[in-house]
């Protein structure tokens, strides 16, 4: 069970900036609909920005509590008057606390973190304690992204220097009834500022520590009196890199570092009952992400035994107070007899040296590249509001990686492995309002084509086979002595005459199994001839495998708010979603010695003749000979899969409003997120054998699939508001995951696995999506990950310039 309790500290922001100047609005817009009457509510609505013909969020006075206009429902109303939990941020709260990306929202949207794992662009964000980890590209986000309408296909496309930011919100729990593309978990979604009719700029410029500089600018204005208008922003970023590499005979110095720019064009047409806006941006990275500090658990033990006295208890008690330390574990010592470098002075390995160790040779540099256009349009049909996005988007990142995070080089990830993704997507909304405004309406459409490539260059380093030796050597005997790093097989002269019997005395450690034993371990390490290692599973792997997983989608949904009286409403939302998978991998790996150990030693694994107690070692040489799968044996191999699925979702929510400066609300939220493939070899297999112990074939391809995340999503809340001066918002919830797609790592890479991922039909046949098939048993069908706290959000504005704002989240995710 993981307990997670995230603060936002009271924060007492001297806002000196001024309030939005007033702009016109887009006819033909949500700003055009009516919006509860208050002068807050009133003030907002005047000052709203010809943004992607949505309104901005505004406040009355920028530097006090007013309550907030958003348009997280697609209808313009205050932040006190919407019943779902939304965090609302706005332009003055952005500048005033510094946020310029996606991860620095966390200090103004407690239930959101943002971060990233081996690379950038594996970047994710979890709201109320989920969402989506790891570097499997197939995965798509429980929170899903939106920048100026258009859907991010994962968050770390998105997580990039945005520019001049007008809003950003952040919508917790299912979503799918709103936005094109559903999401499990929740939803970010941030607006640009865009174009004015009236000539402006911005220039900035920032010095931070770690050399830290950042430009800025932006410049707007008229093109053609009051119908077009035009922007272009421009952002440049660089920082040192926050570790220091200490390894010698390698050029990356720093690590962590930041080396990114932006630029970002737009334009606006505007017609009394017609906007489109136009929007073309291109950003690049090329940046050293993301090493890891080493820190190394040890045993303490007292080095002076003899001054120790027993105290009254009868415990030992350590006089001289000496301690020393030791490797807690045995693969430690293999590494450093593999002649492993531990970044910092303090033998301890304190990680806040903020020092690494990367092999000579490796690299974490990478270049991102991400561009894109987009148009929406919003169109005043008199007694409907019609807006269409229209989206095409590229993305391209390197993944090279040292996958060990040290000096000795057993693994890593080739300069020539990326990703890429190109993503089309459309997005229809209709909405409108019947019977003297008691029926607010909204119906839509939404399709992606997303053509997803991953080229693979996973290998194993040159010091793989020694070190894999020496684990199962020191298995066997953790004596230093039986061990030598630079011999074949990890076997020093000793070693070698103990385990195959040759001391008198001694008997050969497997009996007559031991030369077949002995013969393993030396393919794998490979043989040393006058220091010079040859074979082996050293430097090997794959060499630009190639995956691809093509996905379509489209989507209907509506979202319908009932004004029953002035005080209480409903709103019922429906969606259905329709997924349709390709899946192909054409397979390219030079590791020829699991094909021979699979010929030598799998037989003796089915042999009753072999004792149960040997076995387990047996089996530990194919599996580190074989790891992922990396065999020559499915070069051959033409792997196909696809699938489809469907499934509706939906949400209903109940208001009331007793007094105008409360209200009241429960909700139920059905969610789902797609499934997918896992786009590595590493899962291949049956269920009944080991991956490594055979070569899978063709007809295990869709045991790469995991299946769609669904969730039952439960919240009630209140939200008083005091114009001006304070407002609170508070949050109970509850969200039952089931299939919960987890992303683990299995000591090579990282799979995705459904938790409680069994399903049965009405005749109890098995109809979950991946192969093996089988009735569920037992407690199988329970929900698998439960997310469930309380949330709250509190404005205070004592005097003019003076805002505090706090925020809690507790989550008990398990």
């Amino acid at each position: 069970m993981r307990l997670t309790a995230t603060l936002l500290s009271a924060v007492a922001t001297i806002a000196i900036a001024a309030p939005a100047a007033a702009q016109q609005e887009v006819p033909g817009t949500a700003a055009e609909q009516q919006v509860p009457t208050s002068s807050t509510a009133n003030a907002a609505v005047q000052s709203q920005s010809p943004n992607a013909g949505d309104p901005a969020i505004s406040e009355a006075d920028s530097t006090t509590a007013g309550d907030i206009v958003v348009t997280a429902t697609r209808r313009a109303s205050p932040l006190s008057d919407v019943p779902i939990a939304v965090s609302a941020v706005t332009q003055a709260q952005l500048q005033n606390s510094g946020a310029n990306d996606i991860r620095q929202l966390n200090q103004l949207a407690p239930s959101l973190l943002v971060s990233s794992t081996g690379n950038e662009s594996n970047a994710s964000a979890r709201i109320r304690g989920i969402g989506t980890v790891g570097d499997n590209p197939g995965l798509e986000s429980s929170v899903a992204t939106f920048i100026d309408g258009v859907y991010r296909s994962r968050t770390g496309v998105g997580l990039n220097e945005l520019g001049e930011i007008e809003r950003v919100e952040v919508l917790r729990g299912p979503q799918g009834t709103l936005f094109g593309r559903n999401a499990s978990a929740g939803l970010i979604n941030i607006v640009t500022r865009g174009p004015e009719f009236e000539f402006g700029g911005l220039a900035e410029a920032t010095y931070g520590n770690y050399d830290n500089y950042r430009f800025q600018g932006g410049l707007t204005g008229p093109l053609i009196g009051d119908v077009v208008a035009f922007r272009v922003d421009g952002v440049y970023n660089k920082r040192d890199g926050f570790l220091r590499n200490i390894t010698q005979n390698n050029n990356e110095a720093r690590v962590n570092d930041r080396d990114r720019y932006l630029v970002r064009g737009q334009l606006l047409f505007k017609t009394d009952d017609i906007s489109l806006r136009l929007i073309g941006d291109y950003s690049r990275r090329d940046e050293s992400c993301c090493g890891a500090t080493y820190y190394s658990k040890f045993e303490t033990f007292d080095p002076t035994p003899g001054t120790n006295t027993t105290a009254a208890n009868g415990a030992t008690v350590n006089t001289d107070g000496a301690i020393a330390y030791a490797d807690s574990n045995r693969i430690l010592g293999v590494l450093n007899r593999l002649g492993a470098v531990r970044p910092t002075t303090d033998q301890r390995a304190n990680p806040f040296d903020r020092r690494v160790a990367i092999s000579p040779g490796r690299t974490y540099q990478n270049i991102t590249k991400d561009y894109g256009g987009s148009g929406q349009l919003d169109w005043d049909l008199g007694g409907a509001n019609l807006t269409a996005i229209t989206a095409y988007r590229e993305f391209k990142s390197g993944n090279a990686a040292d996958t060990d995070y040290g000096n000795v080089d057993f693994s890593y990830r080739d300069t020539d492995s990326f990703r890429q993704f190109k993503t089309f997507t459309q997005e229809l909304r209709l909405q409108g309002s019947l019977f003297d405004g008691k029926l607010d309406w909204l119906v839509g459409g939404f399709y992606s084509h997303e053509k997803l490539r991953l080229v693979d260059s996973t290998r194993f380093g040159p010091q793989y086979g020694a070190f894999a030796a020496c684990r199962l050597v020191a298995t066997l005997n953790p004596n230093p002595a039986l061990q030598n790093a630079a011999a074949t097989g990890c076997l020093s002269g000793a070693g070698r005459a103990i385990l195959s019997g040759q001391v008198p005395g001694t008997p050969a450690a497997f009996g007559a199994l031991t030369p077949a034993i002995i013969a393993g371990l030396d393919r794998l390490s490979g043989t040393v001839t006058n220091g010079v290692r040859t074979g082996g599973v050293n430097d090997v792997g794959d060499t630009r495998s190639n995956y691809r997983q093509t996905s379509e989608n489209y989507a209907f949904f509506t979202h319908n708010i009932i004004n029953v009286t002035d005080q209480l409403s409903v709103t019922l939302g429906l969606r259905y979603t329709h997924e349709n998978k390709k899946f192909t991998a054409a397979l390219n790996n030079n590791n020829s010695v699991c094909p021979a150990q699979q010929a030598a030693l799998s037989p003796l694994l089915a042999s009753a003749a072999v004792p149960a107690a040997v076995k387990p070692f047996i089996g530990a040489i194919v599996t580190l000979t074989c790891t992922g799968n990396s065999t020559t044996a499915l070069n051959a191999l033409n792997l196909r899969d696809s699938f489809n699925d469907g499934e509706f979702t939906g949400t209903a929510v109940v208001a009331f409003k007793p007094t105008d400066r409360l209200m009241t609300y429960a909700s139920f939220a059905k969610g789902y997120k797609a499934g997918g493939y896992n786009l590595d070899r590493s899962n291949l297999g049956t269920a009944t054998r080991g991956n490594v112990f055979s070569s899978p074939t063709n007809a295990d391809a869709p045991g790469l699939r995991f299946d769609a995340e669904k969730v039952d999503a439960y919240e009630i809340g209140a939200k008083y508001n005091i114009s001006g001066k304070f407002n609170i918002n508070v949050a109970a919830f509850r969200q039952e995951f089931k299939d919960f797609q987890l992303n683990t790592f299995n000591g090579s890479v990282f799979v995705v696995q459904n938790i409680q991922g069994c399903d049965n039909n009405l005749n109890g046949a098995d109809i979950d999506n991946v192969q093996f098939n089988g009735t569920c048993v037992g407690d199988a069908n329970r929900k698998g990950v439960i997310s469930q706290g309380v949330e709250v959000e509190a404005t205070v504005s004592p005097i003019r310039d003076v805002t505090f704002t706090a925020g809690y989240t507790y989550a008990d995710t398990y």
